[in-house]
């Protein structure tokens, strides 16, 4: 949000008519957008944003809830050493502790990366790394060929090539202009939550100022002629006590014929409130959260609070979760075996629990099914004497 007085050097224009009026006009600068690295969308988006907060909150412990068996086949089993390892991946974070800092990193990074430590061929602890710590060096064949993981003046490398598990799991979301690093959601949204940052620092000043639209100070003195040095005072004078949001709504101190006359547009104008929470609904549709769970007024999108918390289910969070597991079991292979799949297990997801009904309904009045035949569609064993239809 450019401030009230921007380069006034530039800006004040002496103008004598056949009046005798002399007119000091501010005219608004061109905007300014966060850069596009990562400690600054982490700064403004996530720590200095409370929809873009909440979103990735909201997404991040959403998805690291969801439940996760392990199947051979279509076994589900109760123990393994790679449940164990999931559940206590290190000794100081728990496995949902864990999911919840990678899915964090992969909403405000677009990148998210997880280090296993192997002892003997044997996996024995998982770690979640800083993404913006983290750089890919591709080989010849332009495939990453180690990473690079930097942290307070020491680095080290991760090569993946070679026999046994590899060390780095790297999971990206989409980027059409990068081969090797994802894209952030966030970054997507960069100019809903500039936009709606500053609107919270211009009520801020409006609050702590009183402040007032920017104008004109007109002079009107008979002489119609400020000297350099009046001028130069005048123009000082703005830079140090009037110029930038933390200053807005000082009143100015006028003398010697001057006279303010307010020129800039009114919140009222700027339909300031909408703009701001139009902002808001751009940053939770960038990063795939219905804006009703949000709390933000003026969206109908959605008949009730249950449906909408439902889309977020099914369009944000399990498809994380699936592409999660997707590449665990993938990472995890060489050391667990192919014939082990991580899926989540969504009968213990409370928000699908009304979905769970109505397909058990369905498929309970399904008469042209055996019963064994009901209990496969439901994901169950088939029982002695389940073959009659029912």
């Amino acid at each position: 949000m450019p401030s009230f007085f921007t380069k006034l050097s530039s800006l004040f224009e002496q103008k004598q008519s056949a009046t005798g009026k002399l007119i000091a006009m501010q005219s608004a600068g061109a905007p300014v957008w966060t850069p596009r690295d990562y400690a600054a969308l982490a700064r403004e988006g996530f720590t200095q944003n409370a929809i873009c907060y909440r979103c990735v909150r909201m997404i991040s412990e959403s998805a690291a809830s969801v439940p996760l068996d392990l199947l051979e086949g279509k076994q589900v089993l109760d123990e393994h050493p790679l449940l164990t390892l999931l559940k206590r991946p290190n000794s100081v974070q728990s496995g949902r502790d864990l999911l919840e800092d990678w899915y964090g990193h992969l909403m405000v990074a677009g990148n998210a990366y997880l280090e296993s430590v192997s002892h003997d061929d044997e996996v024995i602890e998982l770690h979640v790394l800083r993404p913006d710590r983290m750089k890919v060096v591709p080989g010849v064949d332009g495939w990453p060929e180690f990473y690079e993981y930097n942290v307070a003046g020491q680095q080290m490398r991760f090569h993946q090539g070679g026999e046994g598990q590899k060390p780095i799991l790297h999971m990206s979301l989409f980027n059409p202009l990068n081969d090797h690093y994802g894209m952030s959601p966030i970054e997507a949204a960069a100019f809903g939550i500039d936009i709606h940052n500053a609107a919270g620092s211009w009520n801020k000043a409006l609050l702590d100022n009183a402040a007032r639209p920017s104008g004109a100070l007109i002079y009107d003195a008979k002489d119609a002629s400020l000297s350099v040095e009046q001028f130069e005072r005048l123009k000082n004078e703005l830079e140090s006590a009037h110029q930038g949001a933390s200053n807005a709504g000082r009143p100015l101190l006028l003398e010697g014929g001057l006279d303010w006359k307010p020129m800039g547009y009114s919140p009222r104008d700027m339909d300031f409130i909408e703009a701001k929470w139009v902002a808001a609904r751009e940053i939770a549709l960038a990063l795939g959260v219905p804006p009703m769970l949000l709390g933000i007024p003026g969206d109908n999108t959605y008949s009730n609070y249950a449906e909408a918390n439902r889309t977020f289910w099914r369009q944000t969070v399990l498809p994380l979760v699936n592409r999660t597991s997707s590449a665990l079991t993938n990472w995890l292979d060489d050391t667990y075996g192919e014939g082990i799949v991580l899926k989540p297990d969504l009968n213990n997801v409370e928000a699908l629990a009304s979905e769970r009904e109505a397909r058990w309904q369905r498929i309970a009045k399904a008469g042209f099914l055996s019963i064994n035949e009901k209990r496969e569609a439901l994901g169950y064993d088939p029982v002695e004497d389940g073959e009659e239809i029912g």
